[in-house]
């Protein structure tokens, strides 16, 4: 026991005496202490003492944390782009971002966002329906690093769910952004978000895929929504839609090889299911 409690009898000292992370922009460092904190604490038990002062530093990085949460939410209200936001898609630039698995953007993403649990979601999926799962916030971050979306463009979103990548594009970006989802209790979520951060220039719309219409769209993003019959009908829609046209189409996951396998897309570099992949119509 006495082994196990003396690493985090330091840390929670060295915690207690670091200024550094009280400063408002230092979220991920105290992200990373709290994470530290939760493992070390659970590997037993403790001195009540010592128990009371990892609880502290816990309240204190929290309160901090939804501080800046406030802050953040505040300029996106105004209009202004927050400068965390800014910083992390500037350093997707410099960043391989590959893989599937989620980190300390997601957590700002999440109290950025402030999306509530959604209520009566239909568990049962029709066939070729992949189950919903949030792209992480560092592959939207690149997205948008790497399309350079402009007010002259509209990103739709196909099985937008809790609506994290047109939300992200509606803050980041001067584009707008339209999320395709077809469950309504997702949608219901997403726009209470939208709502509760003034975005006027974000709709969630609740409805099949191959019924949205495409016209807006200059950039259409799929983070494999949908597979098999279902998937080969939206890019049959989209080869028709594309004619002429100068869209471009993103990709993340398993569904990038059947968008690389079209002979009417041309992929910008290897196409890869871990890291977005974007692909042009040929001409």
């Amino acid at each position: 026991m006495v082994d196990a409690v003396r690493p985090l009898q330091a840390l929670i000292e060295a915690l207690e005496h670091d200024a550094g992370l009280r400063q408002p922009q230092s979220l991920r460092q105290r992200l990373d202490a709290l994470d530290r904190l939760e493992l070390l604490a659970s590997s037993g038990a403790m001195r009540p003492e010592l128990e009371q002062r990892l609880v502290r530093v816990q309240e204190d990085f929290d309160a901090l944390n939804a501080a800046l949460y406030v802050q953040l939410r505040q300029d996106i209200r105004r209009g202004i782009m927050p400068a965390l936001l800014a910083r992390c898609m500037a350093d997707t630039a410099h960043e391989e971002v590959t893989g599937d698995g989620y980190d300390w953007r997601d957590e700002l993403l999440d109290g950025v966002l402030q999306l509530s649990s959604p209520e009566a979601v239909n568990a049962a999926l029709p066939p070729d329906m992949v189950a919903y799962q949030p792209t992480p916030a560092r592959h939207i971050l690149a997205l948008l690093a790497r399309t350079r979306l402009t007010a002259d463009d509209v990103l739709l979103d196909f099985g937008s769910g809790l609506g994290h990548v047109p939300l992200l594009t509606s803050i980041c970006t001067g584009a707008a952004a339209i999320g395709i989802e077809r469950e309504p209790a997702y949608v219901a979520c997403a726009r209470a978000s939208a709502h509760a951060l003034q975005r006027s220039n974000v709709q969630f719309h609740c409805q099949d895929a191959r019924a949205a219409d495409l016209a807006p769209a200059t950039l259409l993003y799929f983070y494999t929504p949908f597979v098999g019959a279902v998937l080969q009908d939206m890019l049959d829609i989209l080869r028709r839609h594309s004619a002429g046209r100068g869209i471009r189409v993103a990709a993340l996951g398993p569904c990038v090889a059947m968008l690389a396998a079209q002979d009417w897309l041309l992929a910008e570099g290897a196409p890869a299911a871990d890291r977005i992949t974007l692909f042009r119509p040929r001409r």
